[in-house]
């Protein structure tokens, strides 16, 4: 009997820990998306979200902006419900990716750098919670959910297949050719040079 209600009195931070951690994120996520979706919290919509996408090479970019503020809105409610907490874990890693992948490309780490820090640790915690669980304040521990392992298999599948179509599609954005014409001119410009001198 006390042993038994020392593992509840233990489990009651850890469960307050990950509660801290699931409303935390998965708000601030959620948020993102629905700048994405609706143009609030100081968001520009799908029209401004779409116009930026397309010059990350995202074309056409309304239906990207779509596909990304309602995988960011859908996968931070559930992680801050603690509600189906795998696949809302998994499809965190979608957008996350898929920002990496493009705003962030290329560029430090850093967030301070246009880095892609804040994806990163989005992906950390959706890493977490897929391995710690939601904790008894979650609604999956309300209902007393647990998510087939087969569905969740699924929605990784989907992640995965959503980046690939991402990498396949995306046109290189112009700001990059513009840079790689100008480094093969000067590298056209050095080797002429090299050439005359040899000469």
């Amino acid at each position: 009997m006390r042993r038994g209600w020392r593992r509840r009195e233990q489990a009651g931070p850890m469960d307050v820990a990950l509660l801290a951690l699931r409303v935390t994120a998965g708000s601030l996520l959620a948020g993102h998306g629905a700048q994405k979706l609706w143009g609030v919290l100081g968001g520009y919509g799908p029209e401004g979200t779409g116009g930026w996408l397309e010059s990350l090479g995202l074309k056409p970019g309304k239906p990207w902006a779509y596909l990304a503020g309602a995988s960011e809105f859908a996968s931070g409610v559930l992680m801050a419900l603690g509600l189906l907490t795998p696949i809302g874990a998994v499809s965190t890693f979608g957008p996350m990716l898929a920002a990496t992948l493009t705003a962030h490309r290329g560029k430090p780490i850093w967030v301070s750098a246009g880095g892609a820090e804040l994806p990163v640790v989005y992906m950390a915690i959706a890493t977490a919670l897929a391995l710690a669980g939601p904790g008894r304040y979650s609604l999956d521990a309300a209902l007393n959910l647990r998510v087939p392992k087969p569905l969740v298999a699924l929605t990784a599948a989907g992640v995965a297949a959503g980046i690939v179509a991402l990498e396949l599609t995306r046109e290189q954005p112009a700001a990059q050719q513009q840079a790689q014409a100008r480094d093969a001119t000067e590298a056209q410009d050095a080797a002429e040079r090299e050439q005359e001198v040899g000469a």
